[in-house]
């Protein structure tokens, strides 16, 4: 009986909720049962709401480290778009369980017994790639021809202030105001605009006075209030296509205490105003009003008073080994100097209803700066740390080029066969340098498709095949 290892995945919130990946696992667990593999309950691997385009998954970064280990025999998957919906990455990670001795099984594939299989699981790879890109570019389309036509419907949801009205038989989705809270956008903005008071300052009020947010759960936070001022739905205009979707760069605690792994890109970056895409949606508050609040939130910008940022040697790297929050710079003056801190987010009372989580105390800045510059100095006056650095670096550039690998086989193939003694490297060149020029008109054969590579130089019958493949893999 093999030892293996299932594993599931499920990319959009939606299917969480629906708990789809439930049904992945039981149909996984009766297809080990069915191809007698024994399935230890710790190695049911699943990643909920990771997207198949990254191979950054914990689910997948543990199941690569036991097949590196050595600890299983298979991978039991439903259907190879579930390894990725990129077909590169789907090679590389089966390759990779291959040269760790592990077999990949598919539920909704054959087993590679054969070239055709192979081939068959090398277009499947393909038109996974090719449907995520297409639901993702309809998708796209879609929203924007909508938003082109007025529809609110494409909007995430109503902002606090409105009512969200769903789409009927007899009209469209659209905004109705709520009064009660329109009525707290007013006073947010006169506050703001008319009696000069502080960001912070509303924040406050709002919470003091216990005033329920959208979801009358939690507290106000001035991230929140600063989004209210900059919105332009409350003058009438909600716009569209406000952000493009990017990488997280910034690791935050949630990430960090799931490794730093981002399920998918998630980070939002703010477009030209030009680029969006106008609705029209009930009036909270007058152009003029709204107006003046950007125009003072770009002098704040530039003139307020805690615009003093020195950059530091840690600044953004340095996290609470107690709780999991990020380190932020403070600082406090002394009767000849000002003193800089770093100081735990977590350890901030007035950040959360509860008080503070954390009870960590603040470090000086220019003893930690002290300590860590003295650490990344020892390191590099060591000569052989750095070297053997390199060295590994070099190695593992060298074992990734899909050519020398296939070197490798090439003449591990001709010393099996008994003729590397009698046999010159004129072969090995030549064999060589038919690879090479492959490599240059199908990287897609060198990469995956070793055995139509292997059967090329057999018989002009098979170097049509083969040129058949490489056109069909390279469109």
């Amino acid at each position: 009986m093999k030892t293996a290892a299932i594993y599931a995945r499920v990319s959009s919130d939606k299917q969480k909720e629906e708990n789809t990946i439930a049904s992945q696992t039981s149909a996984l667990i009766a297809f080990a049962r069915e191809q007698n593999c024994d399935v230890p309950a710790e190695w049911v691997i699943e990643d909920d709401g990771y997207s198949g385009a990254s191979l950054l998954r914990p689910g997948l970064e543990r199941l690569r480290d036991l097949a590196a280990e050595g600890r299983i025999q298979a991978v039991l998957v439903y259907a190879p778009d579930r390894l990725s919906r990129r077909y590169a990455h789907q090679i590389l990670l089966i390759e990779e369980f291959a040269r760790a001795g592990v077999e990949v099984l598919f539920i909704r594939s054959r087993r590679a017994a054969t070239p055709e299989d192979e081939l068959l699981l090398q277009f499947q790879g393909m038109i996974a790639e090719y449907e995520r890109a297409q639901i993702l570019e309809r998708s796209r389309r879609g929203k924007r021809h909508r938003a082109l036509q007025g529809q609110v419907s494409v909007l995430s949801g109503a902002p606090f202030g409105y009512r969200y009205k769903r789409k009927t038989d007899h009209s469209a989705a659209y905004y109705e105001i709520d009064e009660r809270q329109a009525g707290i956008v007013r006073w947010v903005y006169e506050l703001y605009t008319a009696k000069s008071h502080s960001i912070g300052a509303i924040t406050r009020l709002l919470n003091e006075r216990q005033i329920p947010t959208a979801k009358e759960t939690g507290r106000w936070e001035r991230s929140t209030v600063w989004a209210m001022l900059r919105n332009p739905a409350y003058k009438g205009t909600a716009c569209f296509g406000k952000t493009r979707i990017a990488p997280r760069m910034r690791v935050t605690r949630p990430l960090r205490l799931r490794g730093g792994v981002a399920p998918r890109n998630s980070a939002n970056h703010e477009l030209p105003r030009t680029e969006w895409i106008e609705i029209p949606v009930p009036t909270i508050i007058s152009e003029e009003t709204f107006a003046l609040a950007n125009e003072l939130l770009e002098a704040n910008k530039k003139h307020a008073p805690r615009r003093t940022i020195t950059p530091s040697a840690l600044q953004g790297l340095l996290s609470c080994a107690k709780c999991g929050y990020g380190l932020y710079r403070t600082s406090t003056r002394s009767s000849a100097r000002t003193i800089h801190y770093y100081r735990c987010l977590g350890s901030d009372g007035w950040r959360r209803l509860g008080g503070p989580v954390c009870d960590s105390r603040p470090t000086r800045q220019d003893l930690l700066d002290e300590v860590v510059w003295k650490e990344i100095a020892r390191l590099l006056e060591d000569r052989q740390l750095i070297e053997d650095e390199l060295e590994r670096r070099l190695k593992a550039a060298r074992n990734s080029d899909p050519t020398q690998r296939r070197e490798e086989t090439l003449r591990r193939d001709l010393a099996r066969s008994g003729k590397a003694s009698s046999v010159s490297s004129r072969p090995i060149k030549r064999a060589f340098s038919h690879l090479k020029s492959c490599a240059v008109a199908c990287p897609i054969c060198v990469a995956a498709n070793r055995l139509a590579c292997r059967r090329c130089r057999r018989s002009k019958t098979n170097r049509r095949s083969r040129r058949f493949v490489c056109v069909s893999l390279n469109p």
